[in-house]
């Protein structure tokens, strides 16, 4: 039965009363008070403007000294140095991590953990080696910098829509026994979320350890504002991450974008699907909506729990085992596997960019070809820098991006990188049919790349995020076969297209690539 249309009073009302409308009323009066303060005492505007002057170089030497991205660096510099009196105040408001020393020192202890868990399985590094040095280094990378080891005995199955990822995992939790984790960066009530939903409130009622982790800000359009007090009268535990707080701050510039769900500790989700309608098109939000996933079963588990544990621990307070959620605790058999599985995360609080790092290692060390399929497609040097030169070396490099933006803004920013990757032969494809949301990487049929990581500076630099690192698992073949599929839907953009843009076009994109790093 068609649901009923709500009234348009009633719509109205709820959106005058949305929280985000509160919100933003509390970060203007903010800033009115703000500017008020620097009117009022305009008699010492002379001495006030001075100090400003002061702070700001002071500023501006602790940005070029800092361990920043250099285009981050610049995006800040530019508005310190041009108007110190309020880009000096906006980067001490919103410039950096705003999370203090001792969150940062205790979240560093909890992923500690990932060294401590005792190893669940024989470690590959010989094996690795024997195969490819290459292999093994970027392996070790993320050992040593991420925590997740290299798992042998794990499949992986690559999902290549949201509507197989759906039906996969409705099918997995079904089959849950014990527990069910759930951490998402968008959660929306609808045709997804509430057969999912549905499941869990029933397993939770069995006495599974049931439990669900969002982010706030990207659930501020899609849930109520007290849905955490929902789930938990329906016996599932939930937290919220980083809660929004109407206060001029950075602190909610670091999200938790990352998308894990694990059942049992020996089956786990990862990709860019959230638990949203437009994932599986249930309606058109920027015509067909192409994401991906892929699921893993067995010892690689492992790292998706203690990704989502950590995290949960650190935003509860709470401090518990780990031991009890491992994947041989309900799953002591072997799981056939054919290549090696590394899950790693990203968090924005160590100083290095995994996910970046990742990426460029694989761009590095291809021989014959890297595909890759990103939403958002706005580049530091260093990576322009990798993508041209493997181009230029002879690699087939290609990307996908989308055709139907879903912003504007970041959709002609991206555009702005097309030029000099295709000027080097790096070859550029839009999806016509609709908006490409995937992050994936598939390089030389021997590696692959499956996560939450766009290649945008948010993402690689502010946002908590997650991913599995495949090396010689028969689902890069699968990966291969789909980006193909989807080139056929694509259409491909020429030096030519690029040079058609008009003037007052590229003179916005210009300015854009300058704030690229804060957009």
């Amino acid at each position: 039965m068609p649901k009923k249309k709500e009234p348009l009073t009633k719509k109205l009302f709820r959106l005058l009363f949305h929280r985000l409308v509160f919100a933003g009323a509390a970060l203007v009066v903010q800033a009115a008070i703000l500017l008020v303060l620097l009117l009022r005492f305009e008699d010492y505007f002379v001495y006030f403007y001075g100090i400003s002057v002061a702070v700001s170089i002071i500023i501006v030497l602790y940005i070029i000294n800092n361990r920043s991205n250099p285009a981050y660096k610049i995006a800040w510099i530019i508005p310190v140095l041009v108007a110190p009196v309020f880009g000096g105040i906006l980067y001490l408001l919103f410039g950096g991590n705003k999370l203090s020393r001792r969150e940062v020192r205790r979240l560093a202890e909890m992923e500690g953990n990932f060294a401590r868990i005792p190893n669940i399985a024989p470690s590959c590094k010989e094996e690795l080696r024997a195969l490819s040095p290459d292999a093994l280094n970027q392996s070790e990378y993320i050992r040593r910098i991420a925590g997740g080891p290299p798992y042998r005995n794990t499949s992986a199955e690559y999902l290549p829509l949201g509507e197989v990822k759906f039906q996969r995992m409705l099918e997995e939790l079904e089959k849950a026994e014990h527990f069910i984790f759930l951490e998402y960066f968008i959660i929306q009530e609808g045709k997804m979320w509430d057969p999912v939903l549905e499941i869990l409130e029933r397993k939770a009622k069995a006495g599974l350890d049931v439990r669900v982790m969002y982010d706030d800000i990207g659930c501020m359009l899609t849930l109520p504002a007290h849905y955490k007090r929902t789930l938990e009268q329906k016996g599932i535990r939930c937290c919220v991450f980083n809660p929004f707080v109407p206060v001029l701050t950075s602190r909610f510039n670091n999200r938790d974008h990352r998308k894990i769900c694990v059942i049992d500790g020996h089956t786990g989700f990862t990709g860019g699907i959230n638990l949203a309608d437009e994932y599986i098109n249930a309606y058109p939000k920027h015509g067909h909506w192409k994401d991906t996933a892929v699921l893993l079963r067995g010892d690689a588990v492992a790292s998706l729990t203690l990704m989502f544990l950590t995290l949960w621990d650190f935003t509860t307070g709470e401090k518990e085992d780990y031991a009890p959620f491992l994947p041989r605790v309900y799953h002591p058999e072997p799981v056939e596997s054919d290549g090696f599985v590394q899950p790693f995360t990203d968090s924005p609080l160590d100083g290095e960019a995994v996910g970046e790092t990742v990426y460029m290692n694989l761009i590095n060390k291809a021989d014959r070809y890297v595909y890759i399929t990103t939403p958002y497609l706005i580049i530091s040097n260093e990576m322009i820098t990798a993508l041209t030169t493997a181009a230029k070396s002879g690699v087939d490099v290609r990307i996908i991006t989308p055709h139907i933006p879903d912003k504007w803004y970041v959709h002609a920013l991206t555009r702005a990188y097309y030029p000099v990757l295709i000027e080097s032969g790096v070859r550029v494809f839009e999806y016509t049919p609709g908006f490409i949301h995937a992050k994936t990487f598939t390089v030389d049929d021997e590696y692959g790349v499956v996560g939450t990581i766009n290649l945008d500076f948010r993402s690689l630099y502010l946002h908590f995020e997650c991913a599995a690192w495949l090396y010689r698992c028969s689902c890069i073949g699968e990966m291969r076969e789909d980006f193909l599929r989807t080139l056929e839907q694509s259409q491909e953009i020429t030096i030519q297209d690029c040079r058609r843009v008009g003037a007052p076009t590229r003179l916005v994109q210009s300015l854009l690539r300058v704030f690229a790093p804060l957009m």
